[in-house]
């Protein structure tokens, strides 16, 4: 009965106020080693795969069809992987793999564990914004990052990222259509679909990052590739599919 409310048993809804994401290159082999069966890395130039920070402030997370004061009000941090996977019908669906979750609300480390499969922790994080400056924070020390986002003023791509230009670091930004989990005792893979809408990812410049999460990987290589904040974005989760995965 658990098992099966974890494979998202209904539609959510919920406004993504301020979502500000920083993807890192990686050596693919690397990120491979972190993936369950079924999936792939989705890769630049066949050298480059990524991992995503989404650090996003979420409003009215609820599910489908509930009123929006009914919904839950919290900072997330998400750590995923860019990935492909190749369904019974042979479509080919670009997606995310959630490594972890994190979020400064207890019930919803509660209803996230219970709901998914994106293994939450409570953290106790802040975000601040001060003119063109945002800051987030954990109370630990774990996570600090600060951006500058001043939509007047033009920004570079980050120094030694793989993208020669905006348009081709834009596509590895997230949310993607698809998010994947693998139940490898059943041998299932779960895909959950989102729909997004008024999506405008704005480059930033990274003033400062760090990472507990990342740095307990232990990757030889990691460099930011691209940062983007995106506002005032609504967005829905339909009911989870399974698909069975045994020969």
């Amino acid at each position: 009965m658990l098992d099966a409310l974890k494979n998202h048993p209904f539609g959510v809804a919920a406004r993504l106020e301020r979502t500000v994401v920083l993807a890192f290159a990686v050596p693919r082999a690397e990120l491979q080693a972190l993936l369950p069966p079924y999936l792939e890395l989705d890769t630049f130039q066949d050298e480059w795969a990524f991992l995503a920070v989404a650090m996003v402030e979420t409003r009215a997370l609820r599910p489908q069809g509930f009123p929006a004061w009914a919904g839950q009000n919290f900072l997330l941090l998400g750590y995923r992987i860019f990935v492909r996977h190749v369904d019974a019908r042979g479509k080919r669906l670009r997606g995310l793999y959630i490594l972890g979750s994190e979020t400064d609300k207890r019930s919803m480390t509660l209803l996230g564990n219970l709901f998914t499969h994106y293994r939450y922790v409570h953290k106790r994080i802040r975000s601040t914004h001060e003119g063109h400056a945002l800051s987030i924070s954990a109370n630990d020390g774990s996570t600090e990052v600060i951006i500058y986002d001043d939509p007047e003023r033009e920004v570079a791509l980050p120094i030694g990222s793989p993208f020669p230009t905006w348009n081709e670091a834009r596509r590895y930004v997230g949310p993607l259509p698809f998010t994947f989990s693998y139940d490898a005792r059943h041998q299932r893979m779960l895909t959950v679909e989102g729909s997004r809408a008024n999506w405008t990812p704005r480059p930033v410049q990274v003033q400062r990052w760090h990472f507990a999460f990342l740095d307990a990987l232990g990757f030889s290589e990691l460099r930011l590739a691209n940062a983007f904040i995106m506002e005032h974005v609504p967005y829905a989760w339909k009911r989870g599919t399974l698909e069975d995965m045994r020969p």
